[in-house]
This record gives C-alpha cells, structure tokens and sequence, in this order.
C-alpha cells in the first residue's frame, strides 16, 4: 500500500479517536469548548494532509503540510487542557503521543520535499 494512503489512514483514525474522547468525556463548559477546538484541529491535520496530496504545485504542497503540522500541534494542546481537566482518562495521554507522532511525519515529510 502507498505510503500516503497510510498517513491519510492515521490521520482519520486519529480524529476519529479524538471524537471517541470527547464523546467520554462528562458534560461541562470547559468540555464542551475544549472539545469542539479538539474536533476542528484533529479533523484538520487529515483534510490538510489529503489536501496537500492534491497539490497545484510544490509550494502548495509544503503549505498544505505546514498547515496539517500546525494543526496536530494544536490538537496536542487541547489534550493536554482536556486531560488536565479530566485526569482520570488514559485515552488522553495517548492520543496526545499521537499528536506529537504526527508532527514528527509532518516535519519529515516537509524537510525531504
């Protein structure tokens, strides 16, 4: 299998296990807004990623994975919030290596296109 489809593979899976997490975690303000910043940057990191694939170009293509790499970042960071908030999840801390695994892809990528 090409190696782009297993990227576009993770990066859906890590969304959706974003999604999963959300979904468990209890109702409250800080939840809910964290959550909803959670869903919109884990989403991005795999439609920049697809987005990227189809590039108009080589300088759209390194903005597109700039843009993914940006945006697993952040995603690290409303973990990192929602976790501190609901220590009791183990589900967090992974999703959280997840995030910093991504970026690390990313990174790679960029520096060999």
């Amino acid at each position: 299998m090409n190696n782009k489809y297993d990227l576009e593979d993770r990066t859906f899976n890590f969304a959706k296990n974003c999604r999963k997490y959300v979904k468990s975690l209890k109702t409250s303000v800080i939840n809910i807004e964290d959550g909803k910043q959670l869903i919109r940057s884990s989403g991005s990191v795999g439609a920049n990623y697809i987005e990227a694939n189809e590039k108009l170009g080589d300088k759209d293509f390194k903005f597109r994975l700039k843009i993914a790499r940006k945006e697993a970042k952040e995603s690290g960071y409303w973990l990192r919030l929602l976790k501190d908030s609901n220590p009791d999840s183990d589900l967090a801390q992974n999703l959280i290596e997840e995030s910093i695994e991504l970026r690390k892809i990313l990174s790679s990528i960029l520096k060999k296109a």
